[in-house]
């Protein structure tokens, strides 16, 4: 078990990363099933991230304690943002997430008193232990295999392809389609705080719009179509760069073409139900032709 410590010394932190890049992906992954396209669930984690950060630093609130309001609180502001948003659809609605993100970050870094504005907050209590990422990522799993195998889950694939015929056969729009925003939120301010007390230390930078970017490529690369696709996808493009750091200057470089041909080669996501179903499917028709022959 020796070779197992020290890979634990090494890449522990990275591995943690690539869990909770999971949850982040999954927490747009649940609003893309609903049809919903947003830019916000970056702030939605900074927001969970800074909140459970202030109640453990300063309210000495425990770790659990305070995981749970960095969800509730990401979860009550998309709520609140949800009646006027979600009226908007594709990439207006993107549009209007995405400020809202850049709203928040602006926010935590002008409250100075309360964030630390620029410079961030350091010190936070090292409390991420690798089972809370796991036990996360497994019950998050399960909870959506749920969803969509219910009632609301086939809510969210009707809505998805037609909101008009949806709504012609009873079925709530609106309701559900600020359920999966919710929901969503309140993932991604899981993640946050699971992230803040991991790494020490969050400024409001973290929070921005490459971060929001980065959460919509880790669940468009490895594909929408199933649950795995996202984890899937948040693992390659957490550890591209760090298999690619010998490559020193050229490694953003090589970065950028490798997720290129990924998404040429692969456009409905590298974790494809369907290609997969296909491929699976080939041998019995060859076997069944061959036997009619």
């Amino acid at each position: 078990m020796e070779w197992f410590a020290y890979f634990w010394a090494i890449y522990g932190n990275l591995v943690l990363t690539v869990g909770i890049n999971s949850l982040l992906a999954l927490s747009i992954y649940l609003t893309i099933s609903c049809g919903v396209l947003t830019l916000a669930n970056a702030a939605f984690m900074g927001i969970g991230a800074y909140m459970s950060a202030l109640l453990t630093m300063s309210g000495g609130v425990p770790f659990a304690a305070a995981l749970a309001a960095g969800m509730l609180a990401p979860a009550v502001v998309a709520f609140a943002m949800a009646g006027p948003t979600l009226r908007l659809s594709g990439v207006y609605l993107a549009m209007a997430t995405l400020a809202f993100g850049e709203v928040v970050r602006v926010g935590i870094l002008n409250a100075e008193g309360l964030t630390g504005g620029a410079l961030g907050l350091n010190g936070i209590p090292q409390s991420t232990e690798w089972w809370h990422v796991a036990a996360a990522l497994v019950v998050t799993m399960f909870a959506l295999q749920r969803i969509r195998r219910s009632k609301v889950g086939r809510a969210f694939e009707a809505i998805k392809e037609d909101e008009t015929a949806a709504a012609l056969m009873g079925i709530d729009v609106a309701g559900y389609r600020m359920l999966a925003f919710v929901l969503g939120a309140a993932l991604a301010g899981l993640a946050g705080g699971l992230n803040a007390h991991l790494t020490f230390f969050i400024g409001p930078n973290e929070f921005g719009f490459e971060r929001s970017v980065d959460i919509l490529t880790m669940a468009i690369l490895g594909g929408t179509g199933s649950i795995a696709g996202p984890i899937v996808g948040s693992a390659i493009l957490t550890l591209l760069p760090e298999i690619l750091r010998g490559l020193a200057n050229y490694r953003l470089l090589f970065n950028g073409l490798l997720l290129v041909t990924i998404v040429l080669l692969l456009p409905r996501g590298v974790w494809d139900t369907a290609r997969t179903y296909l491929v699976r499917a080939r041998p019995l028709r060859d076997q069944k032709d061959r036997t009619r022959c």
